[in-house]
């Protein structure tokens, strides 16, 4: 049988995209991104960083569990999945944070991203007499 283009075609994301960004990947629900995401923690994360993570996402998680604004669930939901994706691809290592994320923050989420800041260089403070013995 002779092949025909059809056949040998692949989908392509062609039309779906704006410029050079990738086309969006259909969302998770909350309960299985959740699980993605403590799953990700326990196989790219030390131990410290994991539970560290592990209590921030679940407090994220409980704080927003009766969000009905659909606005504010798709702009969770597809923050927490691009941040999944970034630690399983181990992207995030060394990565600055975008200038128009932190400006788009209110003064409780960079008071928070701050106290962060302070409780990792504690840890690299701490860390570097210790010769990595914990």
């Amino acid at each position: 049988m002779k092949p025909s283009l059809r056949f040998l075609a692949t989908p392509t994301a062609a039309g779906s995209t704006r410029g050079l960004k990738p086309a969006p990947l259909a969302l998770l629900p909350p309960i299985p991104l959740y699980r993605r995401i403590l799953r990700t923690h326990q196989k790219h994360l030390d131990a410290e960083m994991r539970i560290l993570g592990d209590q921030y996402v679940r407090s994220e998680f409980r704080a927003h569990r009766e969000v009905e604004n659909p606005v504010h669930i798709i702009g969770f939901l597809t923050e927490w999945q691009m941040y999944a994706q970034k630690i399983e691809g181990d992207s995030w290592k060394g990565e600055r944070l975008d200038v128009r994320k932190i400006d788009k923050m209110s003064d409780q989420q960079l008071g928070q991203l701050y106290e962060l800041m302070q409780a990792i260089q504690k840890k690299e403070r701490d860390g570097d007499g210790e010769d990595g013995v914990l």
